[in-house]
């Protein structure tokens, strides 16, 4: 595996591989990798003959300085198991490289997705997600872009992304199913930062979402809302929504029908643990 840290000279070196016929996969993260980003290695690595991956913590989408301080960081071990799952190219830029002298921060007119839920609770969140990611997908440019569905709205801004800079033209998104531990907890770099009692709580929002799919004609979408609250928030949880929503556009859905999602946010301890399920 070779590692830039330079963008430069990793645009030159993915020309220089693009110029001779190969295939370019691209996985942008923020390191603490877990088998959820190695889902992604793993599937870019099946059709493409040059996989990316990305490790860069970008400030810009931290609307809490603490968050960003406490964000775990282990690139040694990311190295490790990025060589050990076939990756061919690791860029790790510092924030100066990815926002140099000279960078103008971009708006983007996400529309109403960058409002709800996590745009809600996060608001510049998802500004920020657009700056890093269209940098790096500047810098890349590849065949095709892997994303993880547990970040399920997140993915559904960076396809407007795509949309709106007319990169979906040229990069094929693929969008790979959540990653879990044996307990239904999603995979996710800030489980890393959970003590023992945490850890074994924090499934409880996998559990109250199952339970969502499991009884969606047997009660209002309403009353399913406010039962997993209701359980979450007597398990200690500060709940920041539960929601049925319509899986094409996260708006609130009015009735069982048509494609929907559960997603979750609730916190336990200092510790903010997002999830969602397709439920029909």
């Amino acid at each position: 595996m070779i590692i830039f840290k330079k963008a430069k000279q990793l645009s030159q070196y993915i020309d220089k591989q693009k110029n001779e016929g190969k295939r370019v996969g691209f996985v942008p993260t923020m390191g603490a990798l877990h088998e959820g980003h190695l889902a992604l290695v793993n599937e870019c690595n099946k059709v493409n003959d040059i996989t990316v991956c990305s490790i860069f913590v970008n400030p810009a989408q931290f609307n809490n300085a603490d968050d960003l301080k406490h964000y775990p960081v282990s690139t040694e071990t990311d190295i490790a198991q990025l060589v050990g799952h076939d990756c061919d190219i690791l860029f790790l830029p510092t924030v100066e490289e990815m926002y140099p002298p000279g960078y103008v921060k971009k708006y983007y007119a996400l529309g109403d997705i960058e409002t709800k839920l996590e745009g809600y609770y996060r608001p510049g969140h998802f500004q920020g997600v657009c700056q890093a990611v269209d940098r790096l997908l500047e810098l890349v440019q590849p065949h095709t872009l892997y994303l993880g569905q547990k970040d399920y709205q997140q993915c559904m801004v960076i396809r407007t992304l795509l949309e709106l800079t007319g990169r979906n033209k040229q990069i094929d998104l693929q969008i790979v199913s959540t990653v879990r531990e044996a307990d239904g907890l999603a995979m996710s770099s800030r489980n890393l930062r959970l003590n023992k009692e945490q850890r074994q709580l924090a499934n409880s929002i996998f559990k109250e979402l199952n339970a969502i799919k499991e009884n969606l004609y047997q009660y209002s979408l309403d009353e399913l809302k406010q039962k997993a609250n209701k359980h979450l928030a007597e398990e200690g949880f500060k709940v920041d929504y539960i929601e049925i929503a319509n899986a094409d556009d996260l708006s609130t859905a009015s009735s069982a029908s048509g494609k929907l999602v559960a997603l979750a946010a609730a916190t336990t301890g200092n510790v903010r643990l997002i999830d969602n399920i397709v439920l029909n």
